[in-house]
C-alpha cells in the first residue's frame, strides 16, 4: 500500500493534521507539495515528511497543539526562516500549511494528494527487471512490465504496475503511450535488439520517446551498434540510445545495485537541464 492510501486509511479511524509545504525561497530540505498527517491517535503518529530535523519536529508540535485546542476545520499558514528561527544551515525560508482533516474528507484528499507519475515501460521480467519494479515502486513513476514468456510476472506487483505479455516483445513498442521512457532488459540480446529497433523507428516517426535505455556492456552496444546500422539506422538515431543502463560510477553487477543506478537514471530524466 502506498503512503497516500496508508494515510487515507489510517484517517477513517483518527482525524489529522495534514501539514504541507506551500512556498519556499532559497535552500530548504523539501520542496512545494510536499505533506507529512499528523494523527491524533494509533502509531505511527506521522506519516510522511516536510523536511525533518527541527522544522519537522516544530510542525509536529504545532499539528498537535491545533489538535488539542480542537481546531476543526480551516488551512492555516506558518512561516519558517530556517536558519534564524531554528538553527539550520539550509538557510532559506519555508512556509508550512496546517489543514485539520478527518474520515470526511478522504475523497478530495485523495483527489489532491495524488502523485503525478510519469510512464515507463519495461522490456524483461529477470532477475534485474524484477528488483527495478521493487526499487520504483515509491518512485514518481507508472510501470508497464512487458514480456514475451507470460508466466515470469510475479503474483503480487506494487501499485502502478501493469504486467503485459507480449509476443513478439516488440509488438508491444507501437502501442506505448506517448512520452514513456523505455527500458530494455530481457532474457534474450535477440529480444533486445528487436525492441531497441522498434524504439529507434517510433523515434524516427513519431519522435516521443524521451529515454531509451539498454542493459548490458560496452561491447554488447558495440555489437547492436553495427546490426542497428546494418538495419538502416543514423548515427545520429543511435544516439538516443542509452548504453550500458544507468548513472556511471556504480561498481557493482548484482541486480538491486542495478536497479538502483537505473532508478537513478530515470529521476535524472525529470530534472530540467
Amino acid at each position: 500500500m502506498n503512503r497516500l492510501e496508508l494515510f487515507l486509511q489510517r484517517l477513517i479511524q483518527t482525524p489529522a493534521v495534514l501539514v504541507g509545504v506551500a512556498a519556499v525561497r532559497g535552500s530548504v530540505p523539501r520542496e512545494v507539495g510536499a505533506w507529512m498527517a499528523v494523527f491524533a491517535q494509533t502509531e505511527p503518529q506521522t506519516l510522511g515528511t516536510v523536511g525533518g530535523g527541527q522544522l519537522e519536529f516544530d510542525a509536529v508540535r504545532h499539528a498537535r497543539s491545533l489538535m488539542q485546542k480542537g481546531a476543526a476545520s480551516g488551512l492555516t499558514l506558518r512561516r519558517y526562516a530556517l536558519g534564524p528561527t531554528l538553527g539550520q544551515c539550509c538557510g532559506g525560508d519555508v512556509q508550512l500549511s496546517f489543514e485539520p482533516v478527518s474520515a470526511a474528507d478522504i475523497a478530495p484528499l485523495r483527489q489532491r494528494l495524488q502523485p503525478v507519475h510519469q510512464p515507463v515501460a519495461l522490456f524483461g521480467g529477470g532477475h534485474v527487471g524484477q528488483a527495478l519494479v521493487r526499487v520504483l515502486a515509491e518512485l514518481p513513476f507508472t510501470l508497464r512490465w512487458i514480456d514475451s514468456r507470460g508466466e515470469v510476472f510475479p503474483r503480487d506487483v506494487p501499485a502502478h504496475v501493469v504486467c503485459e505479455h507480449s509476443d513478439p516483445v516488440q509488438g508491444a513498442v507501437p502501442m506505448l503511450p506517448a512520452g514513456v521512457r523505455v527500458l530494455v532488459m530481457s532474457f534474450s540480446h535477440a529480444e533486445d535488439l528487436d525492441v531497441v529497433a522498434a524504439c529507434l523507428l517510433r523515434q524516427r516517426q513519431q519522435a516521443d520517446l524521451p529515454f531509451v535505455g539498454l542493459i548490458g556492456s560496452r561491447t554488447k552496444w558495440a555489437s547492436f551498434r553495427q546490426r542497428l546500422l546494418a538495419r538502416g539506422f543514423t548515427e545520429e538515431e543511435l544516439a538516443q540510445v542509452s548504453c550500458p543502463i544507468g548513472v556511471p560510477g556504480i561498481l557493482g553487477k548484482q541486480p538491486e545495485v542495478i536497479a538502483v543506478a537505473v532508478a537513478a537514471q530515470l529521476l535524472q530524466t525529470l530534472t530540467p537541464r
